[in-house]
């Protein structure tokens, strides 16, 4: 089993990217220990962020499914898109690891990546600045929808052999036709590169 776990509820629990919060867990045997470093740290969140988390926490749900069924219907366009290379979703069949997602996870979230044809950085930079729904950063889970380029160089344990630039996208709670139109945007500028 698991003596202890450690979760980031700044993202999907707090879900309007405004505040920093993590939680732990433990079983009665490691909980001394925690409550222990607890004090002695004297690490412990404002109520009004406490409160911030709580309230995110009353629309986790409806914001997780919303976002699933989003992410999935933007994926499976996008991966139709002329433009894209290849999209990086695991709960699509086209994804090299579709199978053992299937064994291990009952639903997806809104964050995945979509490879565009050829170029790099400035195809990339084309798409990004397209966007108008879209915002520009890394703090998924959020309400809204982000963009970001993301550079696999610096990655040591293996390299993807993605043959364009690679994007995170993250579908927040906006309408999905209006997020499309807001995708062939970058599509288009990013093809005239």
């Amino acid at each position: 089993g698991v003596d202890v776990v450690i979760h980031a509820a700044t993202k999907y629990m707090s879900g309007h990217s405004d505040v920093l919060f993590g939680t732990m867990s433990a079983n009665e045997a490691a909980w001394p220990r925690l409550l222990e470093a607890f004090h002695t740290l004297g690490a412990c969140p404002s109520p009004d962020d406490t409160y911030q988390v709580l309230r995110g926490l009353r629309t986790l749900g409806v914001r997780l499914a919303h976002q699933e069924k989003a992410g999935l219907s933007i994926a499976r366009w996008l991966d139709k898109q002329p433009g894209v290379s290849r999209v990086l979703h695991p709960a699509l069949e086209s994804f090299p690891g579709h199978a053992l997602w299937k064994r291990d996870f009952t639903g997806a979230s809104g964050l995945f990546a979509v490879v565009l044809d050829g170029g790099g950085t400035d195809k990339a930079r084309a798409f990004l600045n397209a966007l108008e729904i879209f915002g520009l950063g890394s703090s998924w889970g959020g309400y809204e929808s982000l963009a970001q380029k993301t550079n696999l160089d610096a990655r040591t344990v293996a390299k993807g052999p993605y043959e364009g630039a690679v994007l995170r996208l993250q579908i927040g709670l906006e309408d999905v036709e209006d997020l499309k139109a807001d995708l062939t945007k970058g599509l288009e500028a990013a093809a005239k590169v």
